[in-house]
């Protein structure tokens, strides 16, 4: 016989229908994303880079003057205000090259068609079948040639980036390699590379551009480009092997070399993952100091050379003119984009040093 319950009234206990789910599992690159994100001066210099990476990668097909290096101008127009209005007749020119495909467009630029010149006469019955009138507006006026300052400003955009791109690869590519080398061996290793370093470093970045150039006895633009990235890549070196000297003694790398693992897998697969966030950081500030040294050594006549549109040439250009009604224009405008453009990404810089940051809270 079963025995009764000791409390005939109570009920069985319900069923806990409360389930707690735990939060989803994040990344360390979501609260990355979400600590920059939060950072508005940095958006708003990654906004203003997207932008002018756009301007770039479109090139010649946005320009109001598509020819080579935006240097269709007419000596009559020279140094107009912003918003001067032009009326202009055009004559075919048989001699002209063929524009060519997109990509010749693209790169190049697409050589005029038509010979322009001043229209002091726009009556129609004295103008010649043959001749086609238009009016053009120059938004931000012309330079001392008569180039279209508009055109020249954005292209200006291509060779800024593209210097600071290729700046930030060499730069990189030769920083990381030296640092990691001399902050995993150490010993006469370090020792040796950090005197090379030392010894780099203390050359002025303009007597090395100075060099390179009269080594490769050329002036070119890409010259100038693989000579500032061949200025820079100390600060990548110090920076690499610091991090490296603190991390080869962590416990994953001594789990490594029990392992057996390769040397050169334990330093490119586990040891530099691991500086992505410093390196992302040091590169938006290099990419900031290569556009600054290429503008100052344009416009000391060391960099790019006319008529490429470098923006440190323009501001060259519109220094001379100082003291007269164009000569303010002319020098603003391209110190404005340099200024505005190097502010980008410092403050993308510092955003990026904050999102990295794990303690770092959002707001």
């Amino acid at each position: 016989m079963a025995a009764a319950p000791a409390f005939p009234d109570a009920q069985p206990a319900a069923p806990d229908t409360a389930v707690v789910v735990p939060p989803p599992a994040r990344t360390p690159g979501y609260y990355v994303r979400q600590r920059l994100w939060a950072n508005r001066p940095a958006v708003a210099g990654l906004v203003f880079i997207g932008l002018c990476t756009l301007v770039a990668l479109l090139g010649y097909w946005i320009l109001p003057d598509p020819s080579p290096n935006a240097n269709n101008g007419l000596v009559q127009l020279q140094k107009q205000p912003p918003g001067f209005v032009a009326t202009l007749r055009q004559v075919p020119n048989p001699a002209a090259a063929p524009p060519g495909n997109l990509w010749q467009v693209w790169l190049h630029g697409r050589s005029p068609q038509v010979k322009e010149e001043i229209a002091t006469d726009t009556h129609p019955l004295t103008t010649s079948p043959s001749h086609h009138l238009t009016t053009r507006r120059y938004w931000l006026g012309t330079d001392k040639a008569g180039r279209d300052e508009l055109s020249r400003l954005l292209l200006g955009t291509r060779i800024s980036l593209g210097i600071g791109l290729v700046a930030v690869l060499i730069s990189l590519a030769i920083g990381v390699v030296v640092g990691a080398v001399a902050g995993y061996f150490g010993g006469w290793v370090d020792s040796l590379l950090l005197g090379l370093m030392t010894v780099v470093w203390s050359i002025p970045g303009i007597m090395l551009v100075i060099g390179i150039s009269l080594a490769l006895d050329s002036k070119g633009v890409w010259v100038s480009f693989v000579a500032v990235g061949l200025t820079m890549w100390v600060d990548v070196a110090r920076v690499v092997r610091g991090q490296v000297l603190g991390l080869r003694s962590a416990t994953f790398i001594e789990a490594g070399r029990v392992l057996g693992l390769p040397t050169g897998r334990l330093i490119f697969g586990h040891l530099l993952p691991n500086l992505r966030g410093p390196l992302i950081v040091l590169a938006t500030s290099n990419f900031a100091a290569a556009i600054l040294l290429e503008a100052g050594l344009s416009f000391l006549g060391l960099g790019v050379q006319p008529p490429a549109p470098s923006w440190g040439l323009m501001v060259k250009e519109g220094y001379d003119l100082l003291g007269t009604e164009a000569g303010l224009w002319l020098t603003l405008l391209p110190g404005l984009a340099i200024s505005l453009l190097v502010l980008s990404f410092n403050v993308l810089g510092n955003g990026l040093r904050d999102a990295f940051d794990p303690k770092t809270q959002l707001s």
